[in-house]
């Protein structure tokens, strides 16, 4: 008997598991260990693109498969879908999901075919699947349905460029997930949905991103009441909204890189953050970028993007008002403003340079006249900095050098500050 034969079940189980669930079909053939193996295998992947089968053979494929199955309850099931998939066979798929109590259902639409167009999924799947745990759902349209939706124990949510009855459902849907954790909503043009509210109270985790395309309106937006909240992520440029209906005291991380006219009624929200990073596209008539009176007591990591025209108006804010700030990142992730940032030096200094941030990093530093005074006037003023990096966009190694020389020249208050030049 070979060696892999001889390794237990459990850990047999595991290895078929990592396999296609074609690939783990075939593996009957080997030997009288391996000849039942294959129907009780936890995990289960089916791909109507492998080995370019016919779809007809690869539906029987699936179906026989599944009455053969002998495992009490199925872990994972997951479908790639490439090509034009009946809703008859979805229905039965859907049936046997719940018939083996599978905790994870997928269904992935292969994205990269423009051959390839959205599945309907019946409602059978709001009403069928009472013990997922983790639903993710690729490029599907979801049917509308009068019956009530259930999903007692789904805990992950992962919606991608699917398509919705509208507003209502959405709404109804995720009111029907009363243990819901993790939503993650990449939302497409033509979507059906005008205003995507999310009232989840036991959510924790949060990321809601925008595929840009024609079809959205400046009346889209996101509504969200989500009082358990401990990451949130955001990255929308459509120019819409965001109204975050209560504050969320449990928020651990945000990262908002987005396009709208009013982001201080979202950061009012979030004065609790720990980690914090801001991108936020604005123009230079955009007056309320920052919340007055906030203060972000547990702020920490703060990262800001220097490519919008108001990103030192709001750095000076977020130092001012963050006291236990350690950590200072400031980066230009998107192609930089024309119009440039105007420095001016406040009339004192924060609370946090003086006792708590230790690091600085700069990435995308060109050594404007406004970005060298930042950063004389932190060297100067933070009592406890501990390490300086700073990496430049610039090619030329003789303005590096220039820039080296120019930065090791400003004065520094911490005497155990090590400086890194990139």
């Amino acid at each position: 008997m070979d060696l892999i034969s001889e390794l237990p079940e459990s850990l047999l189980l595991s290895i078929l598991s990592l396999l296609p669930a074609q690939d783990v079909a075939s593996t009957m053939l080997l030997s009288k260990r391996w000849r039942f193996l294959w129907t009780s295998v936890p995990r289960l992947e089916y791909d109507d693109s492998y080995q370019s089968i016919e779809y007809g053979r690869f539906s029987r494929f699936v179906d026989r498969f599944l009455f053969l199955h002998e495992a009490p309850v199925i872990e994972t099931l997951h479908f790639k879908l490439g090509k034009t998939c009946g809703g008859e066979d979805i229905r039965v798929w859907i049936r046997a999901a719940d018939k083996f109590c599978v905790r994870e259902l997928i269904f992935e639409i292969d994205s990269s075919s423009n051959d390839s167009p959205p599945i309907l999924l019946p409602s059978s799947l709001y009403t069928g699947c009472r013990m997922l745990v983790t639903l993710k759902l690729n490029k599907v349209i979801l049917e509308d349905t009068s019956s009530s939706i259930a999903f007692p124990s789904l805990k992950t949510l992962s919606l991608v460029s699917v398509e919705y009855p509208g507003d209502e459902f959405v709404s109804s849907l995720l009111s029907s997930c009363p243990v819901l954790e993790d939503l993650h909503v990449e939302q497409r043009p033509y979507d059906n949905v005008t205003i995507f509210t999310v009232r989840v109270p036991s959510l924790k985790s949060l990321v809601l991103s925008i595929i840009m395309g024609k079809g959205f309106s400046v009346i889209d937006g996101f509504v969200i009441d989500t009082p358990s909240l401990e990451w949130l992520d955001i990255v929308d440029y459509r120019n819409a909204f965001c109204i975050i209906e209560n504050d969320m005291p449990k928020i651990m991380t945000a990262r908002f890189d987005v396009n709208y006219k009013h982001p201080g009624e979202i950061l009012r929200y979030i004065t609790s953050v720990k980690r914090l990073y801001l991108c936020l596209l604005l123009t230079s008539e955009v007056l309320n970028v920052y919340p007055s009176g906030s203060i972000f007591y547990c702020l920490v990591h703060l990262k800001i993007c220097t490519c919008m025209t108001k990103w030192l108006n709001l750095l000076m804010c977020m130092l001012r008002d963050s006291p236990k700030l350690k950590s200072l990142k400031l980066e230009q992730c998107h192609i930089l403003q024309a119009w440039r940032p105007c420095w001016k030096e406040p009339n004192s200094v924060p609370e946090c340079l003086l006792s708590s941030l230790e690091a600085l990093e700069w990435v995308g530093y060109e050594g404007t006249e406004e970005e060298k005074e930042v950063v004389a006037f932190i060297l100067r003023s933070a009592n406890c900095l501990e390490k300086v990096s700073i990496c430049s966009n610039s090619t030329d190694p003789c303005k590096k050098l220039e820039l080296v020389k120019e930065l090791l020249f400003l004065s520094r208050c911490s005497s155990t500050c090590n400086f890194i030049f990139d």
